[in-house]
């Protein structure tokens, strides 16, 4: 029997880098890749800055005061009308606090935003192979299938 972990989502403010960089090294950490998300980060000034805007969404799951996991997101408006959509950039939850219902309640915090901010979609991208989160994407949302690309800027 799984023992459901005390927790609360809230949105991260530009007064939560310490918080932040705590998601950061929690994102390393799930995705095998902590160097990449602690080694080089931006500066606290930087930081505030992203966490203070208007398009960028961030979120932290929090257990006794620790980050267990976490969302980071991209509200992008439209050109063909007035409206935006919301991009789900990255999404981990360290891995002794899955199958929970943290993954759930970070995307469902991030529905209540995006419907205060009048977006009309949220999308994210799952690789097939991450099968715990094409079934959580599975379970939220319609799939689509799509063709990614990435093209080099030089």
């Amino acid at each position: 029997m799984s023992q459901r972990t005390s927790f609360v989502v809230r949105e991260l403010t530009c007064d939560d880098v310490d918080l932040f960089r705590e998601l950061l090294a929690v994102m390393g950490q799930a995705f095998g890749e902590l160097d990449t998300y602690t080694s080089a980060q931006p500066s606290t000034a930087y930081l505030r800055k992203l966490l203070g805007g208007d398009q960028f969404i961030a979120l932290a799951a929090l257990a006794e005061g620790a980050v267990i996991g976490g969302l980071a997101a991209y509200e992008l408006p439209k050109f063909e009308q007035a409206r935006s959509e919301i991009y789900i950039y990255d999404l981990a939850v360290a891995s002794h606090h899955r199958r929970k219902g943290v993954a759930t309640a970070l995307v469902n915090e991030l529905r209540a935003i995006g419907a205060a901010r009048g977006a009309y979609v949220i999308f994210v991208q799952a690789d097939p192979p991450d099968e715990p989160a094409v079934a959580l994407y599975t379970k939220l949302g319609a799939r689509e299938d799509v063709l990614h690309f990435d093209i080099a800027v030089s």
